[in-house]
């Protein structure tokens, strides 16, 4: 008889709390070609391969590890995902976002996403980084569809503030803080000190949701920016359900990988490069964030 996703959710967090002595508070998803933070900056860590924790998937795509890692970043108790899941993989909705599920069981109070997506506003260019204040889902599907689970959250959750308004005002204030492109000292952990008036660009926007694997035509990429879209991705939005749906505070940042609609036609080694070109700043960014959290 097939399991409930009670069931395997429950049994993901149960053998991921198995493995880790603390509770996490904060949750951190590592998108593509991002996935250096879990390997220089976390203390004391724990990793755990996908391919160990009960009805987890693995992810096939380039850029993407496959473990948890647990540990902490300065007096935080904090778990990484190397590595996410995608509806373009042929997983389903409940697949890829029971993950997130497992780690709202576990106790986490915020979550962190991250993801290289297609510019869309002209404003953009390769390598900013974009707050997502919103998202349009257009990918003709919900991780909440079926029979709800109410272990889980209501029937009819909303999604008016699925993106933290607390967290988004902690963002702000940390990209116009100074001397923002200086490095942390990774081993005292801590900021680095700067007299430099340098501060992060943030761009801010709405990130819509397709499906892929296939990248955007031309007539696609001029009706998501009819319909107020500012960057194109296939992931994060399941995610950000479901943490909305479990009462999971969320901070979403993609990583303009490329320019969606442009002359060239897009890559994935064009995302990968580009995201790799961003991490230095990506990371700085998350850490002053989790430091303030």
């Amino acid at each position: 008889m097939e399991k409930s996703i009670l069931e395997k959710v429950m049994e993901a967090s149960s053998y991921i709390a198995s493995q880790i002595e603390r509770k996490p508070q904060i949750a951190v998803v590592l998108g593509s070609g991002l996935g250096t933070l879990a390997d220089e900056v976390i203390q004391d860590r724990v990793e755990i391969p996908y391919r160990d924790i009960p009805n987890f998937p693995t992810s096939e795509v380039e850029g993407h590890g496959n473990k948890l890692i647990f540990g902490k970043i300065y007096d935080k108790d904090i778990i990484l995902m190397q590595g996410r899941f995608h509806f373009y993989e042929g997983l389903s909705m409940e697949q890829i976002t029971l993950p997130i599920r497992a780690l709202a069981f576990l106790g986490i109070e915020s979550l962190i996403l991250s993801n290289a997506a297609g510019g869309i506003n002209k404003d953009f260019k390769p390598q900013d980084i974009m707050m997502i204040t919103d998202h349009i889902n257009l990918s003709g599907n919900s991780p909440l569809r079926g029979p709800n689970e109410e272990m889980f959250g209501t029937r009819f959750p909303s999604m008016k503030n699925a993106y933290s308004k607390r967290l988004i005002e902690l963002a702000r204030s940390i990209a116009s803080m100074k001397g923002f492109e200086e490095e942390f000292d990774k081993k005292a952990m801590r900021l680095a000190q700067s007299d430099q008036d340098l501060k992060l660009d943030l761009k801010e926007g709405i990130y819509a949701f397709m499906p892929g694997p296939q990248y955007e035509t031309d007539a696609e990429i001029n009706m998501l920016r009819l319909l107020g879209a500012d960057a194109v991705g296939m992931s994060t939005v399941p995610e950000v359900i479901v943490a909305a749906h479990m009462g999971i505070e969320v901070l979403a940042l993609s990583c303009i990988s490329n320019v969606a609609g442009g002359t060239m036609a897009p890559s994935h080694d064009e995302v990968l490069e580009n995201a790799g070109k961003t991490e230095e700043k990506f990371k700085n960014f998350v850490m002053r964030l989790i430091m303030k959290m």
